[in-house]
């Protein structure tokens, strides 16, 4: 489970083997609140594939070595930008799906609500809440070394199940309680307060994964990144005397990229080709993380309308 792509595969083989359990349970116990979390799981695991395809194209992209194909030879400035749009998809998805389940639950209320066999319902629950605990703590675990967007939102979208079928659990259990006693009225209402409840929990969960990749699609400089390249720039300017220097940063994805034009004074004896290498070598290790998701263009000329 070394590589993003093997666990994104496991990920989304047991989304949809847990989708297709709700959706029966869901239709077996008569609660929309299982069938939603069935289909809340389909869409995720939709997402996901897309996620993968994503990551894969990215991965064959920017390996050492590899066979540009026809794909690669039409998108050469290489598949980050896909990134971001996949994951403000699944979040905005995920929040529709929510959204569109919080008012079936406020209509279902209204109508005097839908009665259960709980302890089908329980057997769902109690399943299902094993399964999802188990694939957040593997998500994380195997994130550790791989450090992967998609397997951050994956992990997340996991927990968020896993409270939303814990929720559900105890509502259930509680339905199951009151039966036979001065509360069994209440029951009908336990499904579609619980849905309430649990979409108003998930609507806000994906909001920032949203945000980001709004940024990332709108290329808004990460005010980190770009205090770090200015600090380097300028230490450049000094020790070497130029002009000044213009630097353009963007986050994309899990992709960096970075321009940096240095204005040289135009009084300046020729240099070879290898000593201008040497700076940009010099710069390259100042910004560090060099690998396959870096985009780093260093320039040197004299004209500043070029850099502008």
């Amino acid at each position: 489970m070394g590589t993003e792509q093997s666990v994104l595969r496991i990920s989304i083989a047991v989304t949809f083997a847990l989708a297709g359990f709700g959706i029966l349970f869901g239709l077996m116990s008569g609660s929309f609140a299982i069938v939603f979390d069935g289909v809340y799981s389909l869409t995720d695991a939709g997402m996901t594939v897309f996620a993968l395809l994503v990551s894969n194209l990215i991965a064959s992209s920017t390996a050492s070595g590899s066979t540009k194909g026809k794909l690669v030879e039409r998108f050469t400035m290489g598949f980050w930008h896909l990134e971001p749009i996949v994951l403000g998809m699944n979040g905005a998805m995920l929040m529709g799906a929510a959204i569109y389940a919080l008012i079936n639950a406020v209509g279902s209320f209204m109508t005097g609500g839908r009665h259960l066999v709980f302890e089908q319902a329980i057997i769902y629950a109690v399943v299902t809440l094993i399964v999802t605990i188990f694939m957040a703590i593997f998500d994380r675990r195997a994130n550790r070394t791989i450090r992967s967007e998609f397997l951050a939102l994956d992990s997340k979208a996991w927990l968020m199940t896993a409270g939303l079928t814990a929720a559900l659990l105890l509502a259930f259990v509680s339905g199951l309680l009151i039966q036979g006693t001065e509360l069994e009225w209440v029951s009908p209402y336990i499904d579609p307060i619980a849905l309430a409840l649990v979409c108003l929990v998930v609507i806000p969960v994906p909001a920032g994964t949203v945000k980001q990749a709004l940024a990332d699609i709108l290329l808004i400089t990460p005010s980190d990144l770009k205090q770090h390249v200015d600090k380097i720039a300028q230490a450049v300017v000094r020790r070497y005397g130029f002009v000044s220097y213009r630097a353009y940063v963007a986050r994309v994805g899990r992709g960096r990229q970075i321009e940096l034009y240095f204005i040289v004074p135009t009084d300046w004896p020729p240099k070879k080709l290898q000593e201008w290498d040497q700076i940009r070598d010099e710069i390259g290790e100042a910004v560090g993380d060099e690998g396959p998701d870096r985009w780093l263009t260093v320039v040197f000329t004299t004209d500043p309308e070029w850099a502008d």
